[in-house]
């Protein structure tokens, strides 16, 4: 089976609070990656916080309010209105760390390939964890249907994914 993971691709951080002209620039490709199918399932990640984001760790150092659910920028950026839930994860940090109770056996995987932002947070959080929890799974990443904080930080977390076995195409 094939998987497509689309990591946070949320208002805030597409032309919100914490969007960039790069998150702006890769809708249009991970919905048209999207429309084009050849995946047996597609998760959708969704950054989940809360009222008391301010008083978290990650409150503290990013101090920018952000996908606190309820509101317009927790919302997709995609031109998607609903999703199924089964295919919806919201992860309250970086990584999403109960991959495998969703994915089915490690023989059953023929690809997880990855889109989304931030490259260097959160696809390089859930990349690696994934990565920990099937060793000899083929993995990849569309480094065009990707953009990190900055374009540095991006191009670093691409390095670091290649390092650990991950396949960049697109890049």
């Amino acid at each position: 089976m094939k998987y497509l993971i689309v990591i946070d691709m949320q208002k805030d951080f597409v032309d919100g609070s914490l969007g960039t002209p790069e998150a702006q620039a890769v809708v249009p490709r991970i919905e048209k990656k999207i429309a084009g199918g050849g995946y047996d399932r597609i998760f959708f990640t969704f950054d989940t916080h809360f009222s008391d984001y301010s008083e978290t760790l990650e409150g503290k150092k990013l101090p920018v309010q952000h996908c606190i659910k309820g509101t317009d920028g927790w919302n997709t950026a995609l031109g998607y209105d609903r999703f199924s839930r089964e295919n919806t994860v919201e992860k309250y940090t970086f990584g999403y760390t109960d991959w495998n109770k969703l994915l089915p056996d490690k023989n059953d995987i023929e690809n997880i390939e990855f889109v989304g932002v931030c490259t260097d947070i959160c696809v390089i959080s859930n990349a690696l964890i994934l990565r920990a929890l099937y060793p000899d799974t083929p993995m990849t990443v569309d480094a065009s249907c990707c953009a990190g904080t900055t374009p540095e930080a991006h191009k670093a977390a691409l390095t670091v994914m290649r390092s650990c076995q991950i396949d960049i195409i697109n890049e």
